[in-house]
């Protein structure tokens, strides 16, 4: 699992359950939830898995899980160390349903009830990540701070206590996710580092050892984007006549 600007949920349904590593070389089971940029890669195996994945903005993830990004800290953690017995009911009620599209409304349903109940991020840190999103990670620090009127300090604080993580890092991560995005579309690295706010191409390739753990030319072919195909479509056409 290639490390992304949301909270991942994954809703484990039975019968091959996913076992996952993480960054830090833990191993976990079942349903889980990656925090924000998950720290690093998180390699996934198993056998005739089924599950549903779901992305998570961080300014609703607290509202829905009930525990902020800064308390994720980039970890992976069982949705049953989060939820309980109710995690389990959950997997339960999907596995009963027959359609892919009652799964996801489901799934909705529950996730707009609990989202009405739960408390959102600031005004003012939701506008500064969606100020970071719609940039593709390349809005100065220093100016969102001033266009929010806030202090740097400020800013720095707020955003890393409510998204979990400091808004340069944020962006840094907002400007690697569209950066891969171009990769596995096949566009070559020296255009994409060129275009996506790298110092150059070497930048780049630093940016995607740290957060992928692969190189610029391999990350564009791991099998987990591969089967993405909503997210990064074309790859999985890619991935089957390769």
């Amino acid at each position: 699992m290639i490390p992304h600007p949301a909270v991942t949920l994954v809703l484990d349904l039975g019968a091959g359950s996913p076992v996952v590593e993480d960054a830090a070389g833990r191993r976990h089971r079942g349903s889980l939830v990656a925090g924000l940029g998950t720290g690093g890669a998180v390699w996934v195996r198993g056998q005739n898995i089924e599950c549903v994945q779901v992305r998570l903005s961080p300014v609703v993830a607290r509202a829905i899980l009930d525990v902020g990004p800064a308390e994720l800290d980039g970890h992976v953690v069982t949705l049953d160390d989060l939820w309980g017995r109710q995690a389990s009911r959950i997997s339960e009620r999907l596995e009963e349903v027959s359609s892919w599209q009652d799964r996801f409304a489901l799934i909705e349903t529950l996730f707009a009830r609990r989202s009405e109940a739960g408390s959102l991020v600031e005004p003012e840190v939701a506008w500064a990540w969606h100020r970071i999103v719609g940039s593709r990670g390349l809005v100065q620090m220093e100016r969102l701070a001033a266009e929010l009127g806030w202090s740097r300090k400020r800013l720095w604080s707020r955003f890393r206590t409510q998204i979990g993580l400091p808004p340069k890092r944020a962006a840094k991560l907002v400007r690697f996710d569209h950066a891969v995005h171009r990769l596995a579309s096949g566009q070559d690295a020296a255009g994409v580092a060129a275009d996506g706010g790298y110092a150059d191409q070497s930048h780049l390739h630093r940016d995607v050892m740290e957060f992928a753990g692969v190189t610029p030319v391999s990350v564009a072919h791991e099998p987990f984007l591969a089967v993405d195909d909503v997210a990064w479509p074309g790859a999985a056409d890619r991935a089957h006549v390769a």
